[in-house]
């Protein structure tokens, strides 16, 4: 199969689709692997590493023209729709249940959307959404005690605090991979850490591994409301797989917050879980104030650690991009039950219940799709 890897154009978007040694592997499978020129560069990889792996480099043009299956790191913008062809197939991380415009785009051009964060084995878990949970779980305690120093416009206040002065108060709602890992990172600075979830086996896993040492609240209305007005730094971490985030912090509640307080929403690829997340920002711009609140709202923060994030994702990816590629696309998703469940659209159809939920799209399970 003839596999391509354009140069992402996200706001500073610097990871690539693929690892010179991903190539490597492709290649002795007997694919071809068009890159664009300098896909790799912002996340320290050169046209020239990409070649010694056995990548042809090629012009964004030539590579949709020629390619049979794109992969990419990010949903594909407005400004590259007009370079996918017709049934073209692409798997990327989509988060389309926010992105409407999206949508239209895939059903219109009959696009085979594979997307990462929704392929999923038979436990519920989301295996390709992981690597980078894991990076933005731990990134939003990294920006959000940078964000808290006075000089950004924070309250001032050090996480871990210093003896004889109280650490931060850090609140996240969801147990998930990026709220587990937001809750390492915090604690592991210092903080005094509350976390919400639903799951009462998954709260008493955390008050188990951690001793005690860590607040665990069942969440619902009441217990993020009282937490979130405490909180020096909130951390939106709620997922449902497909769906689009449900708004669990309200205006009303952010308005209780200190001045100075921060809220880092990770939820944001799908449409946030704070009601005043009214923007997606940007690693150029990337947060602005409301209510006295510092809002962050970056959808693609590992992109700013590009060279970790970008190898994180190859290692998870890449084992499904070779069961894709290793015969008819239909067959292997036919058979593999995990990678069907990632098909968000084909042949002009929405495949994915969520999405057709949160954007009021007719849904077509996968299945009967493909059959």
């Amino acid at each position: 199969m003839i596999i391509g890897i354009p140069k992402e154009i996200k706001n500073n978007e610097n990871r690539v689709a693929i690892t010179p040694s991903g190539v490597f592997e492709l290649c002795n499978l007997g694919h071809s692997i068009l890159v664009e020129e300098n896909a790799g560069l912002g996340s320290s990889i050169t046209n020239d590493d990409f070649r010694a792996a056995g990548a042809t480099i090629t012009t964004k043009t030539d590579l949709f023209d020629k390619a049979e299956m794109i992969l990419k790191v990010k949903e594909p913008l407005q400004e590259e729709y007009s370079f996918f062809k017709d049934g073209q197939k692409l798997f990327t991380y989509l988060h389309v249940a926010a992105d409407k415009p999206q949508l239209d785009f895939l059903l219109a051009k009959k696009i085979m959307g594979i997307a990462y964060e929704t392929v999923q084995l038979e436990d519920g878990s989301l295996p390709l959404l992981t690597p980078m949970s894991e990076v933005a779980g731990r990134m939003s305690v990294q920006i959000g005690a940078t964000m808290l120093q006075k000089n950004n416009g924070g309250q001032g206040v050090l996480m871990g605090g210093v003896p004889g002065t109280p650490p931060a108060e850090v609140v996240i709602i969801g147990a998930g991979i990026v709220g587990m890992n937001a809750l390492k990172m915090a604690y592991g600075m210092g903080a005094r850490v509350t976390i919400l979830d639903i799951s009462k086996n998954r709260l008493n896993y955390i008050d188990d591994v951690f001793s005690g040492n860590i607040t665990t609240l069942i969440s619902n209305s009441y217990n993020i409301a009282e937490y979130v007005k405490k909180a020096d730094l909130l951390i939106g971490a709620v997922l449902i797989p497909g769906e689009k985030a449900p708004k669990l912090v309200t205006e009303d509640m952010v308005k209780t917050m200190k001045k100075g307080s921060v809220i880092v929403d990770v939820a944001i690829d799908q449409g946030g879980c704070v009601e005043t997340i009214d923007r997606v920002t940007t690693h150029e711009n990337p947060y602005y104030e409301k209510h006295g609140v510092l809002h962050y709202s970056v959808a693609n923060m590992p992109g700013a650690v590009p060279r970790t994030s970008t190898y994180a994702l190859t290692n998870i990816t890449l084992p499904y991009i070779k069961k894709l590629v290793s015969g008819d696309v239909i067959d292997v998703l036919k058979n593999n039950k995990d990678l069907l469940l990632g098909l968000n659209s084909y042949n002009g159809l929405c495949t994915n219940e969520g999405v057709a939920k949160a954007l009021d799209a007719t849904y077509t399970p996968p299945i009967e799709a493909i059959s």
